[in-house]
């Protein structure tokens, strides 16, 4: 049986195009089903849909064959694990983009901040600039919108230069030039047939050539910053995404109008009509460890991002100081093929097949490892992904910690929810350490105002 990882979002349409000429016979991929396993070759091979930073991985551990995804995330793999199993096979021509360092200035603080989804490269980057001193702060997304305020560097995608300036930054260099790659197993390759799938792709395919090799300039030409003068504003962070409408929501039934932050629409930093408060639109799951920093005074986010903050920073100043009741969702253990109808009779179930560690698959690893410790698994291991969660069970993980609203994906992907276990909801969350003189009463009258917000109170439990 062969196995192929490939990708959902913006790789999608192509992937599916290519798939389609090469005569690989996968159904519905190209439609985007909620199914996440799609049979292929036949019956000879099966696909499965990941998010594209996890197929990298998927293929180095050896749960896969083979997957397309983009050059960059094979890249983040390489600087953390040199030695993986990835062979990179073929430049497969479409997807292109460029991996940009970018800042909204001339200037950085002398220990330079650079923010990006690719942690590793950064400091790859950072290390091979020899910068003196430095940080990396590694955020789910929307690493554009954290300079100058919280970041001087950004490590970016973007297609130009141009696409860089969209975000009103300056373009300082491009690292990498990456596009979509067809990757390989080392021992898949060697041990498996797998001249059905790739004789077809490689035909199909793009132009063999050798991938590109990180490209790291001399100097990032920044000059050192003056200290900068003490805060006169409140900051406050908003959530894009999912979480955005439900967000609009509390702010309308607060009386808080917030121009530029409207449902369908990302204006990263919108003008709220309070005087003396700044806003930034960024990921809700980056908002614990901004507030953790000092970065922002309030932020609305998730119950559940708190949580997986929390657990894995017990000392954490973060704190829930406001519950908007809006955005309401449980985290649930999900599993596929278990007769059990509890964790501890699944637990049981695994035990009696084999003594290898468990495996939890979870967006929330730091919560994914609460759990399985609070519930005695005994020896197990925590799979961190980035989405597409629902299709782990069972093949590449025994149990998923997800977060489930109506259930439709848990249907549709044929999944049984054991336990219900948190019941997350949008909240403001704050540093304990409070702001202190002239923006003490402004905050103060903030939280209020989002506490006025917030909706009628939510009943305990529900369904999946």
């Amino acid at each position: 049986m062969i196995r192929v990882a490939l990708p959902t979002g913006d790789l999608r349409k192509d992937t599916a195009a290519l798939l389609e000429a090469a005569q690989i016979g996968i159904d519905d991929y190209a439609a985007g089903s909620r199914a996440l396993r799609f049979p292929m070759l036949d019956g000879a091979g099966v696909a499965r849909v990941f998010r594209e930073r996890d197929i990298p991985v998927q293929v180095a551990l050896g749960n896969y064959d083979a997957g397309i995804c983009s050059l960059s995330w094979i890249e983040e793999l390489t600087q953390r694990f040199p030695g993986h199993e990835v062979v990179r096979v073929r430049n497969l021509g479409y997807g292109g983009h460029g991996l940009w360092l970018a800042s909204a200035g001339d200037e950085a603080d002398a220990s330079v901040r650079i923010v990006s989804e690719y942690s590793q490269i950064a400091e790859t980057v950072a290390r091979r600039l020899r910068l003196r001193r430095y940080r990396v702060f590694p955020v789910w997304g929307a690493a554009e919108a954290y300079p100058p305020e919280d970041a001087d560097v950004a490590l970016i995608a973007a297609a130009d230069a141009a696409a860089v300036e969209a975000h009103g930054l300056r373009p300082l260099a491009r690292v990498l030039e990456t596009s979509a790659w067809l990757i390989v197993n080392r021992q898949s390759l060697a041990s498996k047939d797998l001249s059905r799938l790739l004789s077809r792709l490689l035909v199909t395919g793009g132009a063999a050539s050798a991938a590109p090799a990180l490209s790291v300039p001399v100097t990032l030409g920044l000059r050192e910053s003056r200290p900068r003068p003490e805060r006169k504003r409140l900051r406050l962070a908003l959530p894009d995404g999912h979480a955005q409408s439900h967000t609009i929501a509390s702010l309308q039934a607060a009386g808080l109008r917030v121009p530029g932050y409207d449902e369908g629409t990302v204006v990263r930093r919108p003008r709220i009509e309070i005087d003396g408060v700044d806003v930034k639109v960024i990921r809700p799951q980056d908002m614990p460890q901004q507030v953790a920093i000092g970065q922002f005074d309030l932020a609305v986010t998730g119950r559940d991002w708190l949580f997986d903050h929390l657990v894995q920073f017990p000392s954490s100043p973060v704190e829930e100081i406001v519950d908007l009741r809006r955005s309401v969702y449980g985290l649930a253990a999900i599993v596929k093929d278990v007769q059990a109808d509890t964790v501890g009779g699944a637990l049981r179930e695994w035990r009696a097949r084999s003594d290898a560690p468990i495996r939890v698959a979870s967006e929330y690893p730091n919560i994914a490892d609460h759990f399985a410790r609070e519930r005695h698994f005994g020896r197990y291991s925590v799979i961190p992904i980035a989405g597409a969660s629902e299709g782990f069970v069972p093949d590449d993980a025994e149990i998923l910690i997800e977060g489930i609203d109506t259930g439709s994906s848990v249907r549709a992907n044929k999944l049984t929810v054991l336990e219900r276990f948190y019941e997350s909801t949008n909240c403001v969350i704050a540093n304990k350490q409070r702001p202190e003189g002239a923006l003490r009463p402004a905050f103060d009258a903030l939280v209020e105002r989002l506490r006025s917000g917030a909706a009628a109170p939510v009943a305990a439990g529900g369904g999946a």
